[in-house]
């Protein structure tokens, strides 16, 4: 393997590296501290679309956790981005939270149930019958359908929560009709991240819990990669996939002294 340039710039996960289950992982304090201090280019990167990065910043400052709202990245960010780039001025029929809707209405999206250019189907605590069922006629209809990320289960305290990839399946089981999704393992929504902070994939990390998301939308944006065993994935999980991290560690604490 090719001797890596060495790392300029951090992009990590939330949920699971950072957090988990609400509380700040232990090390991710002085993780972002020292980020803070070295003045490397970061972000923190989620495929939950629910929040605003002005919420995620706010909530993760109540646990302790200060990152500015600049250097937050969500997959509904990313699949604003998107859309504004392929049909400016669009309309859209959305399933989903303040997050995907302010990013919508940010780039100049009507977000209308009457013949849009898309669904587009993010997360939400509340997915209703009604909802989906105006989302797949809409689709059978002609809609272009586009959904955040594939993430299929979401962590909580009562644990797995079924997530955007388990709707989707549903919509496209009862439509014929995949979506396109924006958020990781998309490698659009890593090289989205690191154009907003001026970086390049070749001189940056990627910093995940997950193998199939992380870890692979890092592997295929050309970073290296760390996967840390606080989250989802474990040890044993690893030999299971057809690919490898650059590097396993315990924890985000393991990488404080790598910025």
């Amino acid at each position: 393997m090719a001797e890596r340039r060495p790392i300029e710039s951090w992009l990590t996960d939330m949920d699971g590296v950072l957090i988990h289950e609400g509380v700040p992982i232990p090390g991710a304090d002085r993780f972002l501290k020292r980020l803070k201090e070295s003045g490397r280019p970061f972000l923190v990167l989620t495929n939950n679309s629910m929040y605003t990065p002005r919420d995620l910043h706010a909530r993760l400052s109540r646990m302790g956790l200060e990152v500015p709202v600049e250097n937050i990245w969500t997959s509904a960010l990313a699949t604003a981005q998107f859309l504004g780039d392929q049909r400016p001025g669009g309309t859209a029929y959305v399933i989903g939270e303040a997050g995907l809707t302010t990013a919508l209405h940010d780039i100049g999206y009507v977000l209308t149930d009457t013949a849009p250019d898309y669904v587009v189907l993010g997360e939400t605590r509340t997915y209703s019958f009604e909802a989906l069922t105006k989302a797949i006629r809409l689709i059978n209809n002609g809609a272009r359908f586009i959904a955040t990320n594939p993430d299929e289960t979401g962590p909580s305290t009562e644990g797995a929560l079924p997530a955007t990839g388990s709707v989707a399946a549903l919509i496209t089981k009862a439509t014929g009709q995949a979506p396109y999704f924006v958020g990781k393992p998309n490698p659009l929504m890593m090289r989205a991240g690191l154009n907003a902070i001026g970086a390049h994939s070749e001189s940056s990390a990627m910093i995940g819990d997950r193998m199939d998301t992380d870890i692979l939308a890092g592997l295929e944006a050309g970073m290296e990669t760390f996967l840390v065993l606080t989250g989802l994935t474990r040890p044993d999980d690893v030999d299971r996939h057809p690919f490898v991290p650059s590097n396993v560690v315990d924890s985000i604490a393991d990488l404080v002294d790598r910025v």
